[in-house]
């Protein structure tokens, strides 16, 4: 009987260090810093959003042998949106890497290329073109 009591303690004892460990070691679930302060702004966001989905500008992420990342942007018409000056914030999906900021350089009409580490990124993409400014989020391994 008394085996069957240590055996019992002991597997909730590590089921709850196992689980306390990985809740120390993941996503922490924290998105933004201030909750109050972000609410104050989130109709100012939901306008830019709105003006951002009315250019109907796309933009598609892959990645070149030899590590860079491209981005190619299209306007609403499908032509290829030049002359644009493209940054983005690269983000370790579950933030086991720093963020690492790019700038692209574009080396094709509408192609633009940023060198980046192997591995899977999440890429913030900020564009500021034809005096508008767009933001979209894609990913690249």
């Amino acid at each position: 009987m008394a085996m069957i009591m240590i055996a019992f303690f002991g597997v909730v004892i590590a089921v709850n260090v196992l689980m306390a460990r990985f809740a120390v070691s993941t996503f922490g679930g924290v998105v933004v810093e201030n909750s109050y302060v972000a609410s104050q702004h989130f109709n100012r966001w939901l306008d830019e959003a709105r003006v951002e989905g009315a250019l109907g500008w796309k933009a598609v992420l892959s990645r070149t042998a030899d590590g860079r990342v491209i981005a190619e942007l299209r306007d609403s018409a499908g032509k290829p949106l030049a002359g644009a000056n493209v940054t983005a914030t690269a983000e370790h999906p579950l933030g086991r890497r720093p963020e690492t900021e790019l700038a692209f350089r574009e080396s094709a009409p509408g192609t633009y290329a940023a060198a980046l580490e192997p591995g899977r990124w999440r890429l913030r993409l900020a564009v500021t073109a034809e005096s508008h400014e767009w933001r979209t989020v894609g990913e690249v391994q």
